[in-house]
């Protein structure tokens, strides 16, 4: 272990913590707490405060980055917390394998993975993360080491499966992959002029593809709102065959402007373009454009300014989802806040195991705002009572500001959790959402 200095905060930048570091190098040693709370940290591209620890400690989990065991002919991969899913499929892809649920960027660590218990644009069919985890070792503060899967130390299980690292230190993962013939995704792509009509087509395709997501012009208004982009895709079968795609750079954002270059003007005429842009119903594309368009811009999270910005991510039930969704983007596009990075998807049948697991049936909606101050806070609260009174649910990982009743109200079994966490264990998020 080697101790650090002060790190930055999360994906979002906000909010600004102090806080100290130790890197892990090996899961064999012991945590060292001292007399301050630690919290574990993979990558830091969670967007809230559930990966901040103010005048706690950070244990830093990229030094756990070896790889146990994987067996080409089962699918079963082992490998230490630390690991990044990126690094991951590096090895499998090649030999005919594939994440059976990844979520928007590849940059995440596995430990972080089940930690927040991540969804892709598969939960349909495939449910979530965790749902993909053999076991894992978890390592307790006081020495204690647990092996928890499905039918081995359940309870312990459920709580780390979305339990924000409070449990204590994910040391190692197995899971389970998905078998593929070869790297390209079959994509359909359509259009939609309103929130009806995406319904409609989620009705059909979600019959046919495995994979759906679709972006939504959030600035959009009257006949149109809710207006958007329908993205299918499904891997390809065995024997086809496609040109070697050009070699792209990714491109890096060098700065962090003084004031956020996502605003109403920009939002207005970005997505306007984006929505009317010429583009094939139906094509082949290598998986990574399709699972992590955002990839290929490295520090994309500074284009919101030194003060950062907030993702708002709800879940609203099958039930109230139409005009649930109707209000809360109707509120947004009346405010003139939103970016460009608006996504609705439908949430499957399946209910995950976790404790806090955010994934339930119902519909989802995520879309970034630029930290305006108390603006933005104002209308983040005006969703929140949108999104309780339809009884949905906002998502910790992606949350930097909902009240505490607003999060015990959407995760009723906190209490349950609460039994599980370890003493020396907390978070910034936690302390905020049990305080007031």
């Amino acid at each position: 272990m080697s101790r650090g200095g002060a790190l930055p905060g999360s994906w979002g930048r906000y909010p600004s913590v102090r806080q100290r570091s130790l890197t892990l190098r090996q899961a064999s040693d012991p945590i060292q707490t001292g007399a301050e709370q630690v919290l574990p940290f993979g990558n830091g591209r969670s967007y809230g405060d559930v990966c901040l620890n103010d005048g706690g400690t950070l244990l830093l989990t990229r030094g756990l980055d070896r790889f146990i065991a994987f067996d080409p002919t089962t699918g079963i991969l082992r490998a230490e917390a630390g690991v990044l899913l990126s690094e991951i499929l590096a090895l499998i892809v090649p030999q005919g394998w594939f994440l059976p649920v990844t979520p928007g960027t590849r940059f995440v660590t596995l430990g972080g993975a089940v930690a927040n218990d991540v969804h892709g644009k598969n939960h349909h069919v495939a449910g979530s993360f965790g749902e993909q985890v053999r076991r894992f070792e978890l390592l307790r503060s006081d020495g204690t080491r647990l092996l928890c899967g499905p039918e081995q130390n359940v309870e312990w299980f459920r709580a780390t499966v979305g339990g924000l690292g409070l449990t204590g230190l994910i040391a190692w993962v197995e899971i389970q992959l998905q078998r593929i013939a070869n790297p390209w995704i079959v994509v359909e792509h359509r259009r939609f002029a309103n929130l009806h009509e995406f319904f409609a087509l989620n009705d059909d395709y979600e019959a046919r593809y495995p994979y759906i997501v679709s972006w939504i012009d959030c600035a959009a208004t009257g006949r149109t709102l809710g207006r958007g982009l329908y993205l299918a895709g499904m891997h390809a079968p065995p024997g086809v065959v496609a040109p070697a795609p050009p070699l792209r750079r990714s491109l890096t954002v060098l700065f962090t402007p003084p004031v956020s270059w996502v605003n109403k003007l920009s939002v207005r005429g970005f997505n306007g373009l984006y929505y009317h842009l010429p583009r094939p119903a139906r094509g082949l594309t290598p998986y990574q454009p399709f699972f992590y368009p955002l990839d290929n811009l490295l520090e994309w999270n500074r284009l919101y300014g030194a003060r950062g910005f907030f993702q708002y991510q709800c879940v609203i039930p099958p039930e109230s989802a139409r005009d649930a969704l109707r209000e809360i983007l109707a509120r947004i596009a009346a405010s003139g806040q939103g970016s460009m990075l608006a996504v609705l998807k439908r949430f499957g049948a399946r209910t995950s195991g976790g404790l806090l697991s955010f994934p339930r049936p119902g519909v989802t909606l995520a879309l970034d705002f630029p930290n305006l101050g108390p603006t933005t806070f104002a209308l983040l609260n005006r969703l929140d009572e949108v999104t309780r009174q339809a009884g949905g649910a906002v998502y910790p990982a992606k949350d930097a500001r909902m009240s505490g009743d607003c999060f015990r109200h959407y995760f009723p079994r906190w209490s349950i959790f609460a039994n599980f966490i370890d003493p020396c264990f907390s978070s910034s998020f936690w302390r905020r959402v049990m305080t007031d």
